[in-house]
């Protein structure tokens, strides 16, 4: 940070309470900055920006972001699909302080993260199957984290929660009774399906090859595309309602950063029982569809985020 914007710092009335979504893609930081929930003052800013990233340098993309638009408050750091991984697992046979620690070698063989430089937490996936209880592990390395860490902190931010993509889409789901499988997808970035029921993540998956979704044209949607996602929604569909033997899907929504994307939801519904439409965002930010993920995480709640995170205080934290 120069030193005018420091100075500027100084003298600049701060908003404390304000609230940073933080979306790490694969060559763009996606920023949303507003209020916290409860201030009826409109007194925040609102801002959501987008910085390109450069020769993989996240450090410096954060850093000319605070430079131009002097963020304040409680960071919410949303992981993108290479810097997190999640696998999951039978739930060790062991005292709760004691499982993270051995789920470093239960999982070391499936992630590509070596167990010396892992930091990761977990959730108790919410059904059981076969008679065994399972967790997903939430992995990611360390040293980059704590690199990320410091540099925030560095900004006058303070990191409150890191988290995967699919917490952030979840956390833009209404809560209720019935199950919800929503397409959504980050711009450029890999298509999630994700499944929501009563407030919970109940399933996930991340699929390839639709990274480019954006640039394709409603023949080559039509012609393809499409039909290719309904087999995998499908299948996303099969496992829910029979290994985990919930009540079937009653509802499609999407989430995609495209132009065509009225289009996509139109053609996706030829394809299924059910009915499709397009998952609306929170008023008044309806409109920031490109920035879901960090509108998603801006909106959490301390209290209210439970799993799916990685803590940013312990190991993390300490990046000196």
């Amino acid at each position: 940070m120069s030193i005018l914007t420091r100075i500027k710092n100084l003298l600049s009335k701060k908003h404390a309470t304000q609230r940073v979504g933080i979306a790490l893609r694969q060559n763009v930081i996606s920023v949303c900055s507003i209020p916290p929930k409860d201030d009826d003052s409109n007194s925040g800013n609102v801002y959501f920006k987008e910085q390109a990233i450069n020769d993989d340098d996240i450090c410096s993309a954060i850093e000319g972001l605070q430079d131009q638009y002097n963020f304040s408050g409680q960071v919410y750091l949303v992981l993108n699909e290479q810097q997190a991984q999640v696998v999951q697992v039978d739930k060790p046979s062991l005292a709760e302080e004691e499982i993270k620690g051995a789920l470093k070698w239960q999982v070391k063989d499936l992630v590509t993260i070596a167990p010396d430089n892992m930091v990761l937490d977990y959730y108790d996936a919410p059904m059981m199957m076969s008679g065994k209880e399972k967790i997903n592990v939430v992995c990611a390395p360390l040293t980059e984290l704590k690199k990320l860490v410091h540099t925030i902190n560095e900004q006058e931010l303070e990191v409150t929660r890191i988290i995967t993509q699919e917490f952030a889409f979840a956390n833009l789901v209404p809560v209720k009774n019935e199950a919800t499988l929503i397409v959504c997808q980050q711009p450029d970035q890999e298509i999630v399906i994700i499944i929501v029921k009563q407030g919970q993540l109940y399933f996930h998956r991340r699929l390839r090859g639709f990274a480019q979704l954006a640039s394709k044209t409603e023949e080559e949607l039509s012609l393809g595309v499409i039909d290719s996602l309904s087999l995998e929604i499908q299948r996303s569909t099969d496992y829910f309602e029979r290994q985990l033997k919930q009540a079937p899907i009653k509802e499609i929504q999407v989430l995609l950063p495209i132009e065509l994307e009225g289009f996509f939801a139109r053609k996706l519904s030829e394809n299924t029982n059910v009915p499709v439409t397009l998952l609306p965002l929170p008023s008044p930010y309806h409109e920031q569809r490109e920035f879901a993920v960090a509108l998603g995480a801006s909106l959490l709640d301390a209290s209210e985020l439970a799993s799916g995170e990685i803590k940013a205080s312990s190991e993390v934290q300490h990046a000196g």
